[in-house]
């Protein structure tokens, strides 16, 4: 049986599914999937919790499967968040270098990047990420470690990744209701990037898709680092809706006819497939063409990767993610989707399968379980930075009236 400190715990809480992965850290820094399990989430709405008792329980379903798989109990996770509320903005910081031999230590990169976050917030977000982009000494820059150099300016550009308070501490909450510690938030495009992403799609210049059920999440990448993040409030439930009305069926069975014969592209699909539909209040089910649930789901898949394409023309990074794009999540498993988004974005586009890590490999080889894969990716990462988080009675006030005390102190 593993240690407990040689466990990391992914937990992935979206607007479909809850997903809970544990992994044990081997001695050479490999990560074995030892544990995983799901369960369906009902109290989220486009990434955001609505109803906090129903998502302790959805989080406690799936922790004691994947519990019981690993043979381990859990008590602290690397959580995800995702959702509109979710914000990245650009910054640039700039110091002068400290000691007196001018060689660059970790307290000025640890000035530099204070710097470089040191923006004015809302009182009601909070800063989730900040993430090092380059790094510029006494005007040379693409330097991406400065420690050790010598130089009189330092000056840094980071990724500020902020989120609303209340989602955060929600989360944080329900986690805490259903026994867990938090030991860090992870954007989900972050997480998602780690398991999907190679080192030379971000180098080059790549973009993210992750296709969740409330929302698109976006991260567009370029030598190496994240450069901008955006959410679209449009995502595989609207899908599963355009089914629904067009084919006048239940939402369950619109879910089921959309992962059992859902296609993007037509031309995949063979003249005579038929398929069976389940009519609504007890009518008689009836047969149609495939063909024409392909009409259906079509349109909704180009007006997602349309937005992307203008998302991506709006950051002005059109030109630069000659990468191409990696597209995951639970709706980018239907047949046709890259093929689709290489049409609409005129793109090289492949379908994100999680790697780097060993064990139930092929349990998690799906994208589906991209971001929790992510998650304990990021874990082994950052394991000895331990944030943990715990909301108390009162704690979201005091959060915000710190928040308050900072912005007053900014401008007065």
């Amino acid at each position: 049986m593993p240690r407990e400190n040689d466990v990391i715990v992914g937990l992935d809480i979206g607007t479909t599914k809850i997903c809970a992965i544990i992994a044990e850290l081997l001695d050479d820094g490999g990560l074995d999937i030892i544990g995983v399990g799901t369960s369906p989430s009902k109290g989220l709405r486009k990434g955001v919790v609505i109803n906090i008792e129903v998502t302790v329980d959805s989080i406690k379903r799936a922790l004691e499967e994947a519990e019981l798989m690993a043979g381990v109990d859990v008590h602290s996770v690397f959580v995800g968040i995702a959702g509109g509320h979710i914000k990245g903005i650009n910054s640039r910081g700039v110091i002068a270098v400290s000691s007196k031999s001018r060689e660059i230590t970790q307290k000025d990169v640890d000035r530099v990047i204070d710097a470089a976050k040191a923006v004015a917030l809302p009182v009601d977000r909070e800063v989730i990420h900040v993430l090092p982009q380059e790094f510029i000494v006494d005007g040379q820059g693409g330097i991406k470690e400065p420690l050790g150099m010598t130089g009189v300016r330092l000056e840094s550009e980071v990724h500020i990744v902020t989120g609303a308070v209340t989602s955060a501490q929600n989360i944080i909450k329900c986690c805490n209701r259903a026994g867990l510690e938090v030991q860090d938030i992870v954007l989900q495009q972050l997480a998602s990037s780690l398991s999907t992403l190679s080192s030379d799609e971000k180098d080059l210049g790549a973009v993210l898709v992750d296709i969740g059920g409330g929302t698109s999440d976006i991260a567009v990448f370029e030598e190496g680092s994240i450069w901008h993040t955006a959410v679209l409030a449009v995502g595989g439930d609207h899908l599963t809706n355009d089914i629904a009305i067009g084919l006048r069926t239940p939402m369950h069975e619109a879910e089921e006819i959309k992962k059992k014969h859902g296609c993007a592209v037509a031309s995949l699909i063979e003249r005579e497939e038929h398929i069976e539909v389940g009519g609504v209040g007890g009518r008689r089910s009836r047969t149609i063409s495939r063909h024409m649930l392909c009409e259906i789901i079509r349109p909704r898949l180009e007006e997602i990767f349309s937005l992307v394409d203008r998302e991506i023309r709006r950051a002005g990074f059109e030109e630069t993610v000659v990468g191409g794009m990696v597209v995951t999540g639970g709706s980018s498993i239907m047949p046709g989707v890259p093929e689709l988004a290489e049409e609409i974005l005129t793109l090289p586009v492949r379908r994100g399968i999680p790697a780097g890590v060993a064990g139930l490999v092929d349990v998690v080889a799906s994208p589906i379980y991209a971001t929790a894969v992510g998650l304990v990716l990021y874990g082994s990462q950052n394991r000895h930075q331990r944030k943990f988080r715990r909301v108390t009675e009162g704690a979201l006030f005091s959060r915000v009236t710190e928040r308050m005390r900072e912005w007053f102190g900014e401008f007065f």
